[in-house]
């Protein structure tokens, strides 16, 4: 069986480093795969561009998707990838630092399956990562291909 892979799509250093650290803070090894923009993000789910050679049914167990992306932002990120047939399942929680009710709401009826604000304590924010990783990657049962 292969690793489970987490997606990170993120485009600021600081808390792609922070969500890294926590990460391994947890003890979670699973391969992390990061994308920095929207268009990135989806040439990775849908094997285009530069990942045109990955296995499309190599998928993340899950995909921690910011909002306030370049080119394409994180909602139309998840938009994309609920209405498409191979991704439309993909656990996605968006983990952002936005904390307008128009984002929260969008996010939901576009299909997120959980929204994370990421807090400024380092602490605080372990502890939410070490929660995800409990749930998303040890817990939870993924729908079957």
């Amino acid at each position: 069986m292969k690793d489970k892979i987490i997606l990170l799509v993120e485009d600021n250093p600081d808390d792609e480093a922070l969500t890294i650290r926590a990460l391994k803070k947890n003890n979670i090894g699973n391969h992390l795969v990061v994308v920095h923009d929207g268009v990135e993000a989806l040439d990775y789910l849908f094997c285009t561009g530069t990942y045109a050679n990955r296995d499309i049914n190599d998928l993340p167990q899950i995909v921690l998707l910011d909002l306030n992306l370049p080119k394409i932002d994180g909602l139309e990120v998840l938009r994309r990838i609920r209405e498409n047939e191979t991704t439309s399942l993909l656990p996605v929680v968006i983990l952002t630092s936005s904390k307008e009710e128009q984002d929260i709401l969008k996010g939901y009826k576009l299909g997120a399956n959980s929204y994370v604000r990421k807090p400024v304590d380092f602490n605080q924010f372990v502890e939410a990562v070490h929660q995800l990783g409990l749930y998303w990657l040890v817990l939870n049962e993924v729908p079957p291909k």
